[in-house]
């Protein structure tokens, strides 16, 4: 009878280990695979006028769109109490200005400003034969909370319309871009808008794999 009790309560035992390691092992699984999304940014319009500057690829009066990728699970790699700077990896940024078409191929700055005035977006990107581009956006005061200083956010409303910049310094969007020392600053007119979509949980290869002795 005694022996009997002893191998029940080793079942029971067993069963309680059992099922609390399974337990255990899906909280891990889940924690260690959150729900991510990616932010998508596109920003489109009308290039001009120039501000200053001789425009050399002549974008004066063209069509020009930014789409931008970014995962919402990114650090700043600085901030301060109104401002973060993210990096995005190579490809994450396509542009199209006029004639000219290129993805990035190298990592590019993404800096997100909650002024007193507007909420800012500026791009700092690496286009081919040297040029370096830097789009600067004026979307309304408030369009992001103060969460997009951790990691990247949606901002409302969406679409927004954009405004251009009447001096290179001034408030307004604005596109400048350098190429062979030369600087030109241009406005930027049209709309922005963003999304979010949640990405897709991969499964672990270690869960099915088995070994056999």
């Amino acid at each position: 009878m005694l022996s009997k009790i002893v191998r029940m309560s080793c079942l029971v035992l067993v069963t309680v280990l059992v099922l609390g390691c399974m337990t255990w092992a899906q909280t891990t699984e889940v924690a260690a695979n959150p729900a991510t999304h990616t932010l998508t940014i596109v920003i489109k319009g009308t290039i001009g006028p120039i501000l200053s500057g001789v425009d050399p690829l002549g974008l004066d009066g063209k069509n020009g769109t930014v789409k931008i990728l970014a995962s919402e699970s990114l650090s700043p790699k600085k901030h301060t109490s109104t401002s973060a700077t993210y990096e995005l990896p190579a490809g994450a940024i396509k542009v199209t200005a006029g004639d000219n078409h290129f993805s990035t191929t190298s990592p590019s700055k993404m800096i997100i400003n909650l002024k007193s005035t507007a909420d800012t977006l500026t791009l700092v990107v690496a286009g081919p034969d040297g040029v370096i581009v830097t789009d600067t956006t004026f979307l309304a005061k408030g369009s992001w909370t103060n969460a997009v200083l951790k990691h990247p956010g949606v901002f409302t409303p969406s679409p927004q319309k954009l405004t251009s910049a009447k001096t290179a310094g001034g408030p307004g969007c604005k596109l400048k871009y350098v190429i062979e020392g030369l600087t030109t600053v241009l406005g930027f007119s049209g709309t922005a808008s963003n999304s979010e979509t949640e990405d897709p949980v991969l499964p672990n290869p270690d869960a099915d794999h088995y070994e056999v002795d």
